[in-house]
């Protein structure tokens, strides 16, 4: 399986991940061009600097002509101005990476999430990257409000700030999907520590955006007691990982460093991030017959509260249209007692990033979990058996050369059924009975 890992020794920030990419050969132009195209005053720039020693790319976003503000420059005009449920000039500028942080309360003007996810919507993207871009800023923002105690309608981005953490999460998206990896893992991240002084006084790092969004992912603190972590950078590895812990066995063809803008004594500044192909291990197989082959699936899991039944059954035939192994669905009961519904979906490894996708436009979820399944399957084939209504097909599993499972094809049977009026159960019974006498006879 073709994989991506992310190394976080020095924690994560928008830059730091486009930087990484473009130095694991995703093209600067496709960056540039997706600024482009959102229209909203834009630009890139990508250097090469030097961490500690460590050759990276530095990724640089510009607004309007202008670069990241010193931090005592951009508290200094937020004070002078009205205070509000807003994030400030981006979910990322103006920490020791070179970014501010979103959680304080600045200018109560710019965009709300409502009119950010609409640009998304609207700018020339496949459809993949606009789902994983949109839910990068639905975490950003779902977290800004639970710190804040608001809606997340509530929440607004500076005018300039936003247009920073979409070029950053836009980009992020967009180099995700060139990498053209199954899945994006990743170590435990350093998030840094101390304090960092804001509008209003001193504050804990991690802030306290990013801790909301590192819910339930490995961290832990360092030498370096500076911001390490941004939101917008636990944004982005929150919903692009699947997954974080050492360094699986992997063969490696890529590598990449992204630089953060400080450049640390005895410490690398940059997040390193490695393309290649994992190793699984030959383990042995218990209680299994040696006979009986295996295959590896990816299993697909989502939890719905809100989407009715129809809805739902429309999802599992396209899921299976578009070559889904198999779909079904569990009745749950989720938080505050809600009645809900698990969608499962086993499919091959290659087809899960088209079927994430349909379960994404289709449904309500915002978020989908995934896993590796190691499957044993009977060997199998399909015989025909000639039926007084017409021809019906049966599959047949075996195991060590002994047929030992008869099943009579549904739509066959349902379709025969249907014309001749003859109850679905009497025509399942009778292809049994047929394809026995032939076999016995």
């Amino acid at each position: 399986m073709r994989i991506a890992y992310l190394d976080g020794f020095s924690g994560i920030s928008g830059d730091m991940f486009l930087g990484a990419l473009v130095d694991a050969g995703v093209p600067f132009e496709l960056f540039q061009e997706t600024v482009a195209g959102l229209h909203l005053g834009i630009a890139l720039e990508a250097s090469r600097v030097d961490r500690n020693g460590i050759s990276a790319t530095k990724v640089d976003v510009i607004v309007n002509g202008q670069k990241d503000l010193p931090r005592e420059e951009f508290w200094a005009q937020s004070e002078e101005q009205n205070s509000g449920h807003t994030a400030p000039r981006s979910a990322d500028h103006a920490h020791d990476h070179g970014h501010t942080h979103a959680d304080e309360h600045v200018p109560a003007h710019g965009r709300n999430l409502n009119t950010i996810l609409q640009i998304i919507d609207s700018a020339p993207l496949s459809r993949r990257a606009k789902l994983t871009a949109s839910e990068i800023f639905v975490a950003l923002g779902a977290a800004e409000a639970k710190v804040h105690n608001v809606d997340v309608a509530d929440i607004h981005f500076h005018e300039v700030g936003a247009a920073d953490a979409i070029a950053d999460i836009v980009c992020a998206a967009v180099g995700a999907e060139a990498l053209q990896v199954e899945q994006i893992l990743a170590s435990p991240l350093n998030v840094g520590g101390g304090t960092v002084k804001c509008a209003h006084g001193a504050m804990p790092l991690p802030a306290p955006a990013t801790l909301e969004l590192l819910k339930g992912i490995p961290v832990y603190s360092g030498e370096v007691q500076k911001e390490l972590v941004t939101p917008t950078g636990a944004a982005i590895v929150r919903v692009l990982a699947t997954s974080f812990g050492p360094r699986p066995v992997m063969t490696t063809e890529k590598i990449g460093y992204g630089a953060g803008t400080r450049d640390f004594p005895q410490h690398a500044n940059v997040l390193r991030i490695t393309v290649g192909e994992t190793w699984e291990l030959d383990l042995p197989t218990i209680n299994v017959s040696e006979s009986v082959p295996q295959d590896k699936v990816s299993v697909l899991e989502a939890n719905l509260d809100d989407l009715s039944p129809q809805i739902i059954g429309y999802l599992t035939d396209q899921l299976l249209a578009e070559g889904a192994l198999d779909v079904f669905s569990t009745a749950v009961q989720m938080k505050k007692s809600r009645p809900g519904t698990l969608l499962t979906v086993l499919t091959k490894p290659q087809d899960e990033p088209k079927l994430r996708d349909v379960i994404f436009r289709e449904s309500s979820t915002l978020g989908i979990r995934s896993h590796r399944e190691r499957r044993h399957i009977l060997a199998r084939r399909h015989e025909s058996v000639q039926t007084p209504w017409g021809e019906v097909r049966i599959k047949i599993g075996s195991m060590a050369g002994t047929d030992s499972h008869l099943a009579p094809e549904y739509e066959d049977c349902r379709r025969i059924a249907a014309e001749h009026h003859v109850p679905l159960k009497t025509v399942m019974q009778e292809v049994l009975r047929l394809y026995l006498d032939k076999k016995n006879g």
